[in-house]
């Protein structure tokens, strides 16, 4: 038995062991990206007024001709708006609604390319669905890496690195390292394998969960409305704080797939998701208010399921829990390159049968 899991766990580690590698490097660049995007006033403080948000909103989805598909407004660790445009195209706008920065495609822009790299391997639904399957095949590994690693339990030792570059000590740094980080791999690949595949939440949350997930985060019924050219931009912003005071508005978006209804997303002080789940819906006809949702109303169940993005990416708890997914990331990086470079590279060759040797 053990020989199987130890065959399994070689073979699928030298098949995907640079995808889970590039995986957790990007990973443990995305989670500081705040840092290392250099564009001005993008340490400029958020602000979050209704009436600064308003004036804002009018601004940039004013002018029909160059209006927006969406604005993700900045917060704390980021001053600016990003604004997404028909096809790859984008812009950085600042807190007066100015814009400092404009793009065509993702590629000029490394943290919007390493992010699709990240989530969709340029390849979109195809290539998220190959990260989700990536992640529970890296489960698995943690799982017999730690059952192989039990037998060999005395030995152990913990180095950042092999102490020689040869096939023994490379495995034994590979079994000794990941046992160490093994839960930080667990919250990586579980959080992300879930937010993939949505189903899988009955394992964390019971069986109800995935329906009760789905229905909870459903919105209203679509309206065959046409986007009308002069909506009340700034009106629906005042709606939106009138309803919930406390929130922080984080996204507005136009009708998507013909739906007729915009959607504006807000975060109320106690959820962790970075653009909350707080919603309005208006009209895209005239800018009536359709439906809410409040967070606050959603089921237990899947206020917990919205903890797991922030878990993933890192967006709660800080610098700590930043440093923590960038040792997850750093080790999957580590830990499956030299994995496939001992399966492909350093392969033990054949010895000859002992009488040969003899001879």
């Amino acid at each position: 038995m053990m020989g199987v899991i130890d065959t399994l766990h070689r073979w699928l580690g030298g098949l995907i062991g640079l995808l889970l590698a590039m995986l957790g490097l990007t990973g443990a660049i995305l989670v500081h990206r705040r840092l290392w995007i250099m564009v001005p006033h993008a340490a400029d403080a958020p602000r979050q007024t209704t009436e600064a948000v308003a004036a804002r909103v009018g601004r940039l989805m004013g002018d029909a001709a160059n209006r927006p598909e969406m604005i993700v407004f900045g917060d704390r660790d980021f001053g600016l708006d990003r604004l997404a445009y028909k096809g790859a195209a984008g812009a950085y706008a600042d807190q007066a609604g100015n814009i400092v920065a404009h793009w065509s495609s993702q590629w000029q822009r490394p943290e919007l390319w390493l992010l699709d790299l990240h989530q969709h391997l340029f390849a979109g639904e195809t290539g998220e669905t190959a990260i989700g399957l990536a992640a529970l095949v890296g489960i698995g590994f943690v799982v017999t890496g730690a059952i192989l690693w039990w037998r060999m339990r005395r030995t152990f030792a913990l180095r950042l690195w092999p102490q020689r570059m040869s096939r023994p000590a490379i495995v034994r740094h590979h079994r000794d390292l990941g046992i160490v980080v093994a839960p930080l791999l667990l919250l990586s690949l579980v959080t992300g394998a879930v937010l993939v595949f949505r189903p899988l939440s009955a394992l964390l949350f019971g069986p109800a969960a995935p329906r009760t997930i789905a229905a909870s985060l459903k919105g209203p019924p679509p309206r065959f409305d046409r986007l009308s050219d002069t909506l009340d931009w700034p009106g629906m912003i005042r709606i939106a704080r009138a309803r919930f005071p406390d929130t922080e508005i984080r996204s507005l978006s136009l009708p998507r797939k013909g739906n007729g209804l915009i959607t504006l997303r807000m975060k109320r002080p106690s959820e962790w998701l970075p653009n909350g789940r707080t919603t309005i819906w208006f009209a895209a006809a005239d800018g009536r208010p359709i439906a809410a949702r409040d967070a606050a109303d959603l089921p237990r169940t899947v206020r917990a399921y919205n903890l797991l993005y922030p878990l993933h990416a890192a967006e709660v708890g800080g610098l700590p829990l930043r440093l923590l997914m960038t040792i997850s990331g750093l080790a999957f990086g580590l830990l499956g390159s030299l994995t496939v470079w001992t399966f492909w590279f350093k392969r033990p060759r054949n010895q000859p049968p002992k009488r040969a040797r003899e001879r």
